[in-house]
């Protein structure tokens, strides 16, 4: 009984250690409001499709707190005013994408 209990803490705890934490974003809506808003920002700093500005080695963004961070800064200085549940689709797609935070 006492083996069964630690078993399901420890399985507990492994669920959650490795969760998604933009789970309550949408990843394709994510994309969309990327497409629309910043794709374009991106490849005018990094050419091609913009996505170096994710894959470099140098990259500013290194855990899921930071990327929400960038998010709400490109947000702010682009003006867009965008809500929490819409940070979290863009988070979901571009943690999806690139980034695999767990």
């Amino acid at each position: 009984m006492k083996r069964s209990l630690i078993a399901c803490a420890l399985l507990g705890l492994a669920t959650a250690a490795s969760a998604d934490p933009f789970a309550a974003g949408n990843p394709k809506i994510g994309k969309q409001m990327m497409d629309k808003n910043c794709t374009s920002c991106h490849v005018s700093s990094f050419g091609g499709d913009g996505s170096a500005i994710y894959t470099r080695e140098d990259r500013i963004v290194e855990n899921a707190s930071g990327l929400l961070a960038r998010i709400r800064t490109c947000e702010t200085n682009l003006g867009l005013k965008w809500f929490e549940d819409e940070e979290l689709h863009v988070a979901a797609y571009l943690n999806q994408t690139y980034y695999h935070f767990k």
